[in-house]
C-alpha cells in the first residue's frame, strides 16, 4: 500500500473546481515534489491530504486511512509545517515544542527525548530559550518543521518550506529533508522553487487547472518535452555558418541543425556525448569557433511546457481555498 494514495479527488468551492479528479500514488520513504503556478489547486489538495478540508467527490488514502472517514488517526500518523505558520510570538521555541508534544499526547519522558532530536535536527541552539518573536524568518521555519517532527510522524508535509529564506537557510532546511528521507520519512513537498525540486525529489507531479498533467522523475520529465541543445558560436560570416551546419549535420547523434546568424543550435539525444565530436569535426574542416556550450532541458522547460507559465520562484503562493 503507499504513504499516499488518491482516486478521481475533487474539491469545488462553488462554481470553482479547485481539485479536479486527480490520481495520486505515492511510495513510502519518497519525497514527492509538487508543483504549480499559483490557483493551480496545490494548497487546497494539501489542505485534503491533511485532514483540514473534506473532498468533494473521490477518495483518498493517508498512513493507510481514509482522510474522510479517519481524520484523527491520520492526524497522529503525519507532520505538518504549512506556509502560513501558526507559531506563537510570545513564547520560546521550547514552549511552543513542549505544547505541541502535550497536543500529540506524549509522556514527559518521551517529551524530552523528542525535544533532543529536533532540536538537534533542525539546528535551532542556545535560540531555543528565546521568545520567537526574536527569531529570523530561517529561525522561525525551522521551529514549525521541529514543531511538525516532534511526535516522529511517518509522513511530513510541507508546504514551500523555503520560500524567503536566503541561500544559507535553503541549503540548512535542505539537508534537514534529506536527513530525514534517509531514516525512512515519506515527504510530500510543494514549493515554489524548480531547483528544489529538481534537487530533492525523487518524483514530480505538475499540477494545472486543478488537474495533474504530468508526473515522473526529474530526469524522465526533462528528457519528454525535448533533447539536449549544442550552441555553436562561429566566428565567420554567414558562409562560415553554413558550412558548420553542414558539418554539424553529418555527425552520428545530432537529430536537427538550425542556424541564426553566426549561431548554429544542434539538437542531439545525448549532448555530452555529442559536443566533443561536434568539436573534433569543426576544427577538421578548419571552421572557428568562438564559443561552445551545451544546454539539457530544466524543470523551467517543463513547467512552461506543461503550464504555459514560468513559475515565479521566490513568490509566496496565494492559492487560498476558493483561488486554489
Amino acid at each position: 500500500m503507499s504513504a499516499i494514495t488518491t482516486r478521481q479527488l475533487k474539491r469545488a468551492f462553488g462554481d470553482n473546481l479547485a481539485v479536479d479528479g486527480i490520481d495520486l500514488d505515492v511510495d513510502h520513504g519518497e519525497i514527492y515534489g509538487f508543483l504549480g503556478p499559483n490557483g493551480a489547486g496545490k494548497s487546497t489538495m494539501v489542505k485534503m491530504l491533511c485532514t483540514l478540508l473534506v473532498p468533494t467527490s473521490g477518495s483518498a488514502r493517508v498512513a493507510g486511512f481514509d482522510v474522510a472517514d479517519a481524520a484523527g488517526e491520520i492526524r497522529l500518523r503525519i507532520g505538518v509545517a504549512l506556509q502560513d505558520s501558526s507559531i506563537d510570538g510570545r513564547q520560546t521555541g521550547r514552549e511552543m515544542l513542549e505544547l505541541q508534544a502535550a497536543l500529540y499526547g506524549l509522556s514527559a519522558k518521551h517529551t524530552a527525548q523528542r525535544m533532543d532530536d529536533v532540536i538537534g535536527l533542525v539546528d535551532i541552539g542556545t535560540a531555543i530559550d528565546d521568545r520567537v518573536g526574536s527569531y529570523s524568518g530561517g529561525m522561525k521555519r525551522r521551529l514549525d518543521l521541529a514543531m511538525s517532527l516532534i511526535h516522529k510522524p511517518q509522513i511530513l508535509f510541507l508546504d514551500e518550506p523555503t520560500t524567503g529564506l536566503d541561500p544559507a537557510s535553503r541549503q540548512a532546511v535542505w539537508d534537514e529533508v534529506r536527513s530525514l528521507n534517509r531514516e525512512g520519512m515519506t515527504i510530500f513537498l510543494t514549493t515554489q522553487y524548480l531547483e528544489e525540486a529538481d534537487e530533492l525529489a525523487d518524483r514530480v507531479g505538475i499540477i494545472a487547472r486543478g488537474k495533474l498533467e504530468a508526473e515522473g522523475t526529474p530526469t524522465d520529465l526533462k528528457r519528454s518535452i525535448g533533447n539536449d541543445l549544442i550552441i555553436v558560436e562561429v566566428d565567420g560570416d554567414d558562409a562560415a555558418t553554413t558550412a558548420a551546419a553542414d558539418v554539424v549535420r553529418a555527425i552520428d547523434g545530432i537529430e536537427s541543425v538550425d542556424t541564426h546568424g553566426n549561431e548554429l543550435l544542434a539538437a542531439a539525444a545525448s549532448g555530452a556525448s555529442s559536443i566533443a565530436a561536434v568539436a573534433v569535426a569543426l576544427n577538421a574542416k578548419e571552421i572557428a569557433v568562438r564559443g561552445l556550450t551545451l544546454r539539457t532541458p530544466t524543470l523551467d522547460d517543463v513547467f512552461l511546457d506543461v503550464t504555459g507559465a514560468k513559475l515565479s520562484a521566490g513568490t509566496p503562493s496565494t492559492d487560498g481555498e476558493e483561488a486554489s
